[in-house]
């Protein structure tokens, strides 16, 4: 509990230029810093004023998570004032600077948005995931890491290439080897499935399918798939994809099937 928040102000405007967090004597460090950062260069144009840096600490008594956290808090706010470099811990956990505009998923939404795509071939079959409520993905550790980045409650809509958008859903259970899923109390290879390889590599925890339930919203079949001739929409050949920065997909995708992602995300 012995970690402090130091900030460095500049006593010529008294403007915030600098946050670190340390301990001891880490604050003061930077005074004798020769290198050619923009941070040093600040403090040799205060000393060239026959002035020093104004340096305080603001926070105290901190864990090193704790500083940290503050640290970061603090680069957020105010980052494009600053000489730091580095983004800081935590970042992953803030909002970028350049995404205000946006409303993302996570930040504004508790469930995620994403793009989904069906991949239809010998493997799986856009029919068996509507009759019994499931996705998958697999075959492979990219494609098995794709669909387990899915949580539950994660809205999505899915794509079926060469057709086009054929419905959204909810995650209910996230993805698990298809081994290992059971839908109404069976297993899901015991199902009436059209997937005629759908059980390929299934003792292979790296290469077998993996399957996420789902609660369907809105679909429609393959050749009632939404799309628009001419029109861009967002398509990959990635399984899984936000579309937090899609908003003419996703306005699409509300109209065509009739749904607000705002309340489906909440």
């Amino acid at each position: 509990m012995n970690y402090y928040v130091y900030v460095y102000i500049d006593p010529r405007n008294y403007e915030e230029f600098y946050y670190g967090k340390g301990k001891g004597s880490r604050k003061r460090a930077h005074l004798s810093d020769t290198s050619d950062s923009e941070k040093s260069r600040r403090i040799k144009a205060i000393r060239a004023a026959g002035l020093e840096p104004i340096i305080r600490v603001i926070a105290r008594n901190l864990t090193e998570q704790e500083a940290l956290l503050v640290e970061r808090t603090l680069l957020w706010k105010l980052g494009k004032q600053l000489t730091n470099i580095a983004s800081g811990h935590f970042s992953e956990k803030f909002r970028p600077h350049d995404k205000l505009h946006l409303e993302l998923s996570g930040f504004d939404f508790n469930a995620g948005i994403y793009y989904y795509n069906v991949g239809q071939g010998s493997v799986r079959k856009w029919s068996d995931f509507v009759e019994f409520g499931f996705i998958s993905a697999g075959q492979g550790t990219r494609w098995r890491d794709a669909i387990c980045g899915f949580s539950e409650g994660d809205i999505f809509a899915a794509y079926l290439k060469g057709h086009g958008y054929v419905g959204i859903g909810r995650i209910t259970a996230s993805a698990k080897p298809l081994r290992d899923v059971k839908i109404n109390n069976k297993p899901l290879l015991s199902l009436s499935l059209n997937s005629q390889k759908m059980a390929r590599n299934i003792e292979s925890d790296e290469l077998c399918e993996y399957v996420a339930l789902v609660d369907w919203i809105k679909t429609v079949g393959q050749y009632q798939a939404k799309s628009v001739s001419g029109k861009r929409l967002f398509t990959t050949t990635h399984v899984r994809a936000s579309l937090d920065g899609q908003p003419k997909t996703k306005a699409f995708l509300e109209s065509a099937f009739g749904v607000d992602f705002a309340i489906l995300a909440r």
